[in-house]
């Protein structure tokens, strides 16, 4: 499985940008008000994809220490009592970042394409305040969840594995 590239991620989110733009001039009158609120699920996601990288790192530090003989755990014998973390618990959750890595991408360039259009126009149309508010809102959750995303597969990376001796206890 090979990494989310950065480049892949922006050039989705700046396409999608030009086509929610396009749609969203060509329609505006005839859509919903946006709301400040309807970009809340991926700020709520982005918060438990971040938790979640924070306790997987810290669990897999705690784990990796133990194994070397170094950290708190290895200091007071409790090296036996640490819960490893699964494998196929870190290969789901690559999967889950990946995933929310595009799908943030993706809702990134349509709140952009959305506030590209009523931004400019917030002077001269009531309704296009709120939805600039909206727009702004959606684009800063949606850059937290790829944020997030990213942080979660960067944890999930299995470390190089260092030269014969140096780091690895003696057997």
């Amino acid at each position: 499985m090979t990494a989310v590239r950065r480049r892949d991620l922006a050039a989705l989110a700046a396409g999608l940008a030009v086509a929610s733009w396009l749609l969203v001039r060509a329609w505006y009158g005839d859509l919903p008000a946006l709301r400040w609120w309807q970009p809340a699920p991926l700020a709520l996601l982005a918060v438990a994809e971040a938790l979640g990288a924070r306790t997987l790192r810290a669990r897999l530090t705690a784990e990796r220490e133990a194994r070397a003989g170094r950290g708190p755990a290895a200091a007071e014998g409790r090296a036996a009592f640490l819960r490893p973390v699964e494998p196929l618990l870190v290969a789901r959750l690559v999967v889950l970042a990946q995933a929310s890595a595009y799908l943030g991408a993706v809702f990134a360039g349509v709140w952009g394409g959305v506030l590209l259009h009523v931004a400019p126009a917030a002077g001269r149309l009531p309704a296009a305040g709120n939805d600039t508010v909206a727009g702004a809102i959606g684009v800063g959750c949606s850059a937290a969840l790829v944020a997030a995303a990213l942080w979660l597969e960067s944890v999930c990376r299995v470390p190089p594995t260092p030269p014969e001796g140096e780091g690895r206890p003696a057997r």
